[in-house]
């Protein structure tokens, strides 16, 4: 049996984690949960085109593992309008224009190239060997979701296990899959635990996003504003941070969503340890100088949910990721267990 399905994962997910509700190819179009919305709305954007689906990245439809899956189904686009007996070499060059577009569209997020690179080779060896490339993505994208789900078990039940009962565990951002699982396993273990997370400024993930989905299963949860985190932990109802990474290098830097840092210092100063959730090794990053941190526009952070907050000739910044030194980070929790951020050189994958 599989890691997912012997941990029941699929019946423990909430809404947004279930991969139809993420993205998914449906009828020649990508239909996209719209995270923007949520929790008010359950909806979706529908996109026709490859630049409907890149523009629908860039504006922030789907975050966190949203941006990969969504880019994939946008290949099915291409594939989709080819038959078998089409021209198998035009048929690659429009994919590989395809994935450049879309890997344009989060420059930081290497899931994106790692995963359209994938199904670039999945689609060059069905050409090769005269199958359906559709067929062939289709298969590929399937297999890579049941994948990376058991990864997701795997790695919730590496920190479940050092999650303690009446534990108080602070996140940032939306942690996506493994996190939320981790939370939901120790819950199942009996174990009480309560969460704090920050709203997360400019587009409010914490709050639109963390916040329900904990709620959804079953936990308790605290929704805090960004500028809390050092106080809450003071008070000495903070026993771990937990979060997500959109990259860890191999040389142990943790880059996640901006603001993580800063309660990375303030756990360190706490004597809170700090665990981050490694999607997988990307063998491209594997020292601080490799990053790069994607500048959003700045005129969003003179908005909150579209609402101005000051006016538009103040000046701003918006870089969207920032990095987390490794002397700050307690563990990294991998397919391998739960890692020391100076050891990952060791493991060619994690």
């Amino acid at each position: 049996m599989s890691p997912a399905a012997q941990e029941g994962v699929f019946e423990l997910l909430p809404f947004l984690l279930n991969p139809p509700n993420i993205a998914r190819f449906d009828d020649g179009k990508v239909i996209i949960g719209d995270r923007r919305a949520y929790p008010l709305q359950q909806s979706y954007v529908t996109c026709e085109s490859v630049d409907e689906v890149a523009t629908a990245i860039k504006d922030m439809v789907t975050q966190g593992g949203g941006p990969w899956l969504s880019a994939v189904n946008a290949m099915r686009i291409i594939s989709t309008t080819f038959s078998d007996a089409g021209d198998g070499k035009k048929l690659l060059s429009e994919l590989k224009r395809a994935r450049d577009v879309l890997v344009a569209t989060r420059p930081t997020n290497t899931a994106i190239q790692l995963r359209l690179d994938e199904v670039l080779a999945t689609a060059s060896l069905a050409v090769n060997e005269k199958r359906s490339v559709d067929q062939a993505i289709e298969a590929s994208i399937s297999q890579t979701l049941l994948n990376i789900y058991d990864d997701y078990a795997v790695r919730a039940r590496a920190m479940a296990n050092l999650i303690n009962d009446g534990d108080g565990i602070l996140t940032h951002c939306f942690a996506e899959a493994a996190f939320i699982l981790a939370l939901a396993f120790a819950a199942r273990d009996g174990k009480k635990i309560s969460v704090y997370t920050p709203e997360t400024r400019p587009y409010f993930q914490g709050a639109k996003l963390t916040a329900p989905s904990i709620r959804e299963i079953g936990v308790e949860v605290n929704l805090i504003t960004d500028n809390m985190p050092a106080h809450i932990m003071s008070e000495g109802k903070i026993q771990k941070y937990i979060t997500a990474a959109d990259m860890i290098t191999a040389d142990g830097h943790v880059v996640n969503k901006i603001g993580t840092f800063q309660n990375a210092i303030a756990a360190h100063a706490h004597d809170i340890p700090f665990y981050a959730f490694a999607w997988g090794r990307d063998s491209s990053k594997l020292v601080r100088a490799d990053i790069k941190i994607e500048e959003r526009d700045p005129a969003e952070v003179r908005l909150a949910l579209g609402a101005p907050t000051t006016i538009d000739s103040i000046n701003a910044r918006y870089p969207t990721f920032d990095i987390t030194p490794p002397k700050y980070v307690a563990g990294v929790v991998t397919i391998h267990g739960v890692l020391s951020p100076y050891t990952l050189e060791s493991y060619p994958t994690w």
